[in-house]
């Protein structure tokens, strides 16, 4: 299978379904957004291998994400095939998955300090890389709140993405301890 297509080269990809669209419809903003969330994910992974529990974890969170990324680059007029067969042949994602990184943030924030400020990203490339990859799962949950106004989506992708960026954020905060960093908080 050759990965050049050329049939991209002037600005149009296709959606899963056969629909081409232009390379910055919002669609794909919000799936390429996705895509970029899962290699930051994937990054971080490579910061932590000695906690095997967050590596599950952020595996976990990859799996889910290249699910809502299909789910998102279908064409929701052609999710059906002539056939009425679904297109997509594979499971969505449930409120299981908003539940796990529920009961994980509480399970983590057993073991931290109180919150009592902002706290500035940094300190450890594990954290910082925590950071990153929450800010850019804001700019997914922002790119989908965007697509759901034009063509609704799942409202529970939008409730993972939500709950996913604070999972982060705890999970930040988590490595923080684990490496023996000093939170330094934002003082105006």
């Amino acid at each position: 299978m050759k990965i050049y297509t050329k049939k991209g080269d002037q600005g149009t990809t296709q959606l899963i379904g056969g629909t081409r669209v232009a390379k910055h419809h919002v669609r794909i903003e919000a799936y390429g957004t996705l895509d970029e969330l899962t290699s930051f994910v994937g990054l971080l992974r490579d910061h932590i291998r000695e906690l095997s529990d967050i590596e599950e974890d952020l595996i976990k969170i990859q799996n889910e994400l290249f699910t809502l990324g299909s789910f998102i680059a279908l064409d929701p007029e052609k999710a059906v095939m002539k056939n009425g067969q679904k297109r997509l042949n594979i499971p969505d994602l449930d409120q299981t998955s908003v539940t796990y990184l529920e009961q994980r943030m509480d399970s983590f924030n057993e073991a931290l300090p109180p919150l009592t400020a902002f706290i500035l990203p940094g300190g450890h490339p594990a954290v910082s890389i925590c950071h990153i990859a929450r800010t850019v799962a804001r700019r997914a949950e922002r790119r989908l709140t965007e697509l759901h106004q034009i063509s609704p989506v799942n409202p529970l992708y939008l409730q993972y993405l939500n709950r996913l960026s604070d999972y982060l954020f705890v999970l930040a905060r988590k490595l923080s301890v684990h490496f023996k960093i000093r939170e330094v908080p934002w003082n105006p």
